[in-house]
């Protein structure tokens, strides 16, 4: 360990077979008000690690930080994993009420997630706690992470959770394909977060903005949130809305973004008993190569506990209460789409409560011939479809102007049902 006034710097090579090497160097900082340590020369091997106020840490391009996998390295914590309060496995490097952090370099941040996943597969998800996110920061301002390589995470790679002023730039996340539920952020009930010149290879969402579950303690929203040049090259959505959106998300932009190889592209997904609402979003500038279905806004998403229900599921209108979802005021312009395999978009409110104001402008969907028909989106008795334009039921004041539309043998809109002021400038 070498110290000077400004930085801290460890050496793998005098780790020693450590794993508190790292943790006893914040511990260190955290008692002088923070500082910058700096990992630099090799592999460093190591539990789980708690964050300080005032932390800059920098992995260099020559370092690797390589997380046990030893349960014994994790405290089990009470914290939120997907929407609601429960237990899990504390994060590989978390941070709770912590401000003014940086984490960047170029090195690696590597999960060790293998046997993460081994587990949760064998046991046909029936863990005794959550797996560990790769970073996860909670009741938090000023967060700062560039240019670090992510992957192997166990579970969601980086969970900013009710976080402020947040900027990730610059980063790589990759984590298997097969990997079971390793999306690449997930900002949740945060503000004023921006995701910009970063690239997602992952094995769920890439990026999946959130607000809790009906179920949560407290419902807080997640909102201004500015996705900017990057690039998803797998996953099972591009930019994901929900479905935990019980707390409200609004005034999002996604912009200058490709999206490859993944299922979905854009995706609202949520359901009866969230409430909240998702609005005033705007999406421009997306290219898009082998989608399943690029725009998705479904709101009888049935994925999860509590997804079979009937009421997820009925067709029929239910009473407007606070737990009936909405999405509203949503801006789309300037897709190109290429390698569609299902449909152009699927737009599905509920009866008594119709998607509203939703304008698709100045893009083009190209599709694929051949391909085997499919699920654009899941609900239940969704059907599989191959080379179709848009399905569009449940909606109010929405619309599609200059759309352009080649190899599809349907008409652009072909389900049109339940729409109120649906305005076709085709």
């Amino acid at each position: 360990m070498i110290v000077g006034e400004q930085p801290l710097i460890l050496l793998a090579s005098n780790q020693n077979e450590d794993k508190q090497y790292i943790q006893k160097a914040i511990n260190q900082l955290k008692n002088n008000n923070g500082g910058h340590l700096i990992l630099s020369g090799g592999t460093f091997y190591t539990g789980a690690l708690q964050l300080c106020s005032n932390l800059h840490l920098t992995i260099e391009a020559n370092a690797k930080l390589v997380f046990s996998d030893d349960r014994q390295d994790y405290p089990v914590i009470t914290s939120r994993w997907e929407g609601r309060e429960t237990s899990l496995y504390r994060a590989c490097l978390f941070g709770d009420h912590v401000n003014n952090i940086i984490i960047d370099g170029t090195g690696v941040i590597n999960g060790n997630g293998f046997s993460w996943w081994e587990e949760f597969r064998k046991k046909n998800k029936q863990v005794p706690h959550a797996r560990p996110y790769l970073l996860s920061i909670e009741h938090s301002h000023h967060i700062k992470i560039k240019d670090l390589q992510f992957i192997n995470s166990p579970s969601w790679t980086l969970h900013p959770f009710d976080c402020h002023d947040c900027l990730i730039d610059g980063i790589y996340v990759k984590n298997p394909s097969d990997s079971p539920n390793t999306d690449g952020i997930d900002p949740e009930s945060c503000q004023n977060l921006r995701i910009v010149n970063s690239v997602f290879d992952v094995g769920d969402d890439c990026i999946a903005i959130k607000a809790g579950t009906e179920d949560a303690m407290q419902k807080l929203s997640c909102e201004n949130v500015v996705i900017s040049n990057c690039n998803m090259l797998h996953g099972h959505g591009g930019v994901v809305l929900g479905s935990e959106m019980s707390g409200d998300i609004r005034n999002i932009v996604i912009n200058n973004c490709t999206f490859t190889n993944t299922d979905r592209g854009i995706r609202f997904k949520t359901r009866r008993g969230r409430g909240g609402t998702i609005e005033n979003i705007v999406i421009a500038n997306i290219s898009m190569n082998n989608i399943l279905c690029p725009i998705v806004m479904n709101l009888y998403y049935f994925c999860g506990e509590k997804g079979k229900d009937k009421i997820v599921w009925d067709k029929e209108p239910h009473p407007v209460s606070a737990i009936t979802p909405a999405i509203k005021h949503v801006r789309i312009s300037q897709l190109s789409v290429m390698h569609i395999r299902s449909c152009a978009g699927l737009i599905y409110g509920l009866p008594e409560m119709p998607i509203e104001d939703v304008s698709i402008s100045n893009s083009s969907f190209y599709f694929d011939s051949g391909c085997v028909p499919a699920e654009p989106a899941m609900f239940a008795d969704a059907p599989k479809l191959t080379q179709k334009g848009f399905f569009i039921e449940n909606t109010k004041d929405c619309e599609l102007t200059n759309i352009t539309m080649s190899n599809n043998d349907d008409p652009a809109v072909f389900h049109n049902t339940a729409n109120e002021n649906l305005t076709l400038n085709l």
